[in-house]
């Protein structure tokens, strides 16, 4: 068992009373209950930066030269969409984290399908609501509009947020709006370099796009968002991959905490966050899949590995980010980052049962060195064994069912290719689970 909070405990056990921790230690104490051979135990991944509702978008504009042109493929893509094509891709965005032993996310929802999604599977998170341009007046119309829309949604377990999309889509006065409303926020900032270059003024690939964005604010989102006293522990700052050696002490000092990308940063060619500059200025890092469209899924273990391979290739050395950190960024990191590290993140009593068991039984990793280290290099969403959220199982490898998941998953990636609909009889003679 790996509390995250406390050292590994060997043939370790949980207790759960109502929904939660309420004792954890050895087996041999604990009594007698479940057990999970050559397994480990560890508290549900928490994914700090998600969008569930690009789930079956992944490949899209692979290898696209420049960042903005890739967005402007989704953008277009995406209005061929209604809105229950986008809840069914939210659900199975959730069945998928679920699946790679996520409880918790922190996801940025473009229309709020995404709170129905994690409703109903049964995903704890905070969704934030997107809003964009430069008029506070329309911003707070579409907020409101989002959060009335899916308000059946929103529960002690699913949360409402906002998030003012990025420095180069809504302006300071939006941002202000935003942060005026005390609900949790998040924001896309600094991710790549014509992100920089365009809000400097010192054009790029971006002018082609001038019409769609905002004006350039003259300087870096950091130092916009610091100027007008946006930065704060209520944000949380997704990439952060372009921030120069000043911005970091910014984020630092205003206790902002930053989502760690790192899958998705390195495919769309945006570079490598400066993670062990972040960590050492003690700034509170989480790790998010961001969105399957760069990432590509909400596999958390493919995750961690590109955390840890990252670091240690930017930093240039192999202890840059153990195995145990990247382990900690996922769990009581990301959970710090939402503001929810007094609930989730660590096996604690007293804490939400959100738990993953992880098999490993068969493989070269059994018996471990380091479970850390096995779970990190040897982890992978077909050994998860079960998931629960608030001690209730919302995921077990074998018994959880896929079919009409995946096949509203292929409708509606059919329309964003515009390809003519198969019919679900047709398309459920031939689908297969995973």
């Amino acid at each position: 068992m790996l509390p995250i909070s406390g050292p590994p405990i060997e043939n370790g056990a949980v207790a759960v009373e109502e929904g939660r921790i309420a004792a954890v230690g050895p087996a041999s104490e604990l009594g007698e209950g479940r057990r999970f051979r050559g397994a480990a135990i560890l508290p549900g991944f928490v994914n700090c930066h998600s969008h569930l509702e690009y789930a079956v978008y992944t490949g899209f504009g692979d290898g696209t030269p420049d960042f903005s042109d890739w967005i402007g493929i989704h953008v277009e893509r995406k209005q061929r969409l209604d809105f229950e094509d986008v809840a069914d891709i939210a659900r199975l965005g959730a069945a998928e984290c679920l699946a790679s032993g996520i409880t918790t996310v922190g996801d940025c929802s473009f229309n709020g399908a995404a709170a129905l999604g994690c409703d109903e599977l049964g995903l704890r998170a905070i969704v934030y609501l997107e809003v964009f341009g430069g008029n506070p007046t329309a911003a707070q119309e579409r907020y409101d509009r989002l959060r009335f829309g899916v308000s059946t949604a929103f529960s002690e377990r699913v949360v409402p947020g906002i998030s003012p999309h990025a420095p180069y889509t809504v302006t300071a006065e939006v941002y202000e709006l935003c942060a005026s409303l005390g609900v949790p926020m998040a924001t896309h900032i600094s991710e790549s370099r014509s992100e920089t270059l365009y809000l400097k003024g010192e054009g790029g690939p971006w002018e082609s796009f001038r019409e769609l964005l905002v004006a350039p604010a003259g300087t870096t989102g950091t130092r916009m968002l610091d100027r007008i006293g946006v930065l704060g522990p209520n944000l949380v700052a997704a990439h952060c991959v372009t921030v120069e050696p000043d911005e970091i002490g910014i984020l630092a000092d205003r206790g902002v905490a930053v989502a760690h990308c790192p899958r998705s940063n390195a495919l769309l060619g945006c570079g490598i966050a400066p993670l062990r500059e972040l960590l050492d200025r003690g700034i509170t890092v989480g790790l998010g899949t961001d969105s399957p469209a760069s990432a590509p899924s909400f596999d958390m273990f493919d995750e961690l590995r590109a955390a840890l391979s990252f670091a240690r290739a930017r930093e240039r050395r192999p202890d840059a980010l153990t195995a145990s950190e990247a382990l900690g960024l996922a769990t009581l990191g990301s959970a710090a980052a939402l503001g929810l590290d007094q609930e989730v993140g660590s096996l604690e009593a007293g804490k939400q049962a959100d738990l993953t068991v992880v098999d490993l039984e068969g493989t070269s990793l059994v018996p471990w060195e380091d479970p850390a280290a096995a779970i990190v290099l040897g982890g992978s969403p077909e050994r998860v064994v079960t998931t629960l959220v608030g001690g209730e199982v919302r995921y077990e490898r074998d018994r959880f069912e896929w079919r009409e998941l995946r096949q509203k998953g292929t409708r509606a990636r059919t329309r964003l290719l515009g390809q003519p609909l198969p019919t679900l009889r047709a398309h459920a003679r031939s689908a297969k689970s995973p």
